[in-house]
């Protein structure tokens, strides 16, 4: 009597197979997640009104530092953000319905403004406690200091030429 092994391969790859099957269905797809792509954070204040990759950039302690990043108003009403950080001065800024503002930012055709921190209290490589508030929600969160060490960054040093 001689059997062959082929049906058990068979079946063993099948369920195999369908395991695989099974996880995949079941774990969540990740880039349909929102996040922050690049080194700045996000700030989620409502599925509609949200920061966007907010940072500082600064030559160092004690330095000013300018905000970069974005604000964003998906929603059909006005709204009134305000971000506070550590050490310094609240910044009050005001964003339209179905409108973004970058800050710090070369953008052709969109509202820039060009907020600054008069004087950074930590070092770049660290971060600020800092809230963010807008649409009746604050949320705190840390907000990270850049320098200019990064070419991408340096432009935008509060102390820099852009070149």
């Amino acid at each position: 009597m001689f059997r062959s092994v082929r049906p058990a391969r068979t079946v063993a790859a099948a369920s195999v197979m369908a395991g695989a099957l099974l996880l995949a269905a079941c774990s969540p797809t990740i880039t349909t997640k929102p996040y922050a792509p690049s080194d700045g954070v996000r700030v989620n204040l409502t599925d509609q009104v949200r920061g966007i990759n907010l940072m500082v950039v600064t030559e160092g302690e004690g330095e000013p530092g300018n905000v970069l990043g974005a604000l964003a108003n998906d929603s059909s009403e006005d709204v009134s953000f305000v971000l506070t950080a550590e050490g310094a001065e609240p910044l009050s800024l005001d964003v339209p319905a179905k409108s973004t503002v970058y800050l710090n930012a070369e953008q052709d055709s969109v509202q820039v403004v060009q907020p600054q921190i008069a004087s950074v209290a930590s070092h770049p490589g660290g971060d600020l406690e800092a809230t963010l508030s807008g649409a009746g929600v604050e949320e705190d969160f840390f907000l990270p200091i850049m320098d200019g060490s990064l070419p991408e960054y340096h432009p935008y040093l509060p102390t820099s030429t852009a070149s």
